[in-house]
């Protein structure tokens, strides 16, 4: 029996799928057949995403809302999509471009050229947008610390039990580990704050 399965992924707990559950009900794939990850798409390690690669056979079809769901490094993407279209012998559906759909048979020549070639471009185009994000990202943190915008965590201030306990500890009355937790801090703290 051919199955439809269905990939849901978002990046974070704090996303939210419906879009993407939504756009499966549409295309007919059913609840029991939707598989979904709440994880990057930086690589392949996801729970759902391993269990589908496991239970896929020839004949089944994979849907996916955009080839991004897929992943998000290009030679990734291009390699799990032979494992899947070749090895298992499923095809692939992407609801935000038809022109990835291997559902059709006996396609010819140049429908599996620009098939494959939309692919490739696709997939050029999810990885560099994440290097984009980064860069971006990376930027914005430069421009920040440059406006003098602190990052983490307030400096825990040091009171007056603290050189009390630092006292104690360079006399040997005390461990660096008790002087920590009676200030609630980690003993490496401590020691780097004695060190200072």
């Amino acid at each position: 029996m051919n199955t439809t399965y269905g990939y849901v992924r978002v990046s974070t707990k704090d996303q939210n799928e419906d879009r993407q559950i939504i756009a499966m009900h549409e295309f007919g794939v059913e609840d029991k057949y939707i598989l979904m990850d709440k994880l990057s798409g930086k690589d392949f390690n996801r729970p759902a995403y391993q269990r589908l690669i496991q239970i896929i056979e020839p004949g089944d079809t994979l849907v996916l809302k955009s080839i991004d769901r897929l992943g998000r490094d290009y030679e990734e993407i291009i390699d799990q999509w032979r494992i899947i279209t070749k090895d298992h012998q499923t095809a692939i559906v992407v609801l935000d471009m038809p022109l990835l759909d291997t559902r059709r048979k006996n396609k010819d020549l140049t429908g599996i050229f620009i098939s494959d070639l939309m692919l490739q471009i696709l997939s050029y185009v999810a990885q560099t947008e994440r290097e984009f994000n980064h860069q971006r990202q990376q930027e914005g943190i430069a421009a920040a610390k440059a406006k003098g915008v602190q990052f983490g965590r307030p400096a825990k201030e040091r009171t007056d039990q603290f050189y009390q306990l630092k006292e104690m500890y360079e006399s040997n009355k005390i461990s660096a580990r008790t002087a920590a937790k009676m200030l609630g801090i980690h003993h490496k703290t401590f020691l780097r704050w004695v060190a200072e």
